[in-house]
């Protein structure tokens, strides 16, 4: 499975077959994020709207993304 390439919105309901994750530092309130992998795209929604909306980032992308979480000083929660 791969995603659209005509640039239309891709929500979690298009994704039936993805396996998603959660953080294992994430709480049960309900304020969190998963993540999957398709192909070579990481792909980043809403927990508690699994069918909404899904972000899509190239590798080098995520990689930044996970670099500026990291050195981030007020060690968000």
């Amino acid at each position: 499975m791969t995603l659209p390439r005509d640039n239309r919105h891709v929500t979690g309901a298009d994704l039936p077959h993805v396996r998603w994750r959660k953080s294992t530092h994430s709480n049960n309130g309900g304020s969190c994020v998963e993540a999957a992998t398709l192909g070579r795209a990481y792909l980043v929604r809403d927990s508690k709207d699994p069918n909404g909306p899904v972000l899509a980032l190239a590798c080098s992308d995520w990689a930044s993304f996970l670099d500026a979480l990291k050195s981030d000083p007020l060690k968000h929660h």
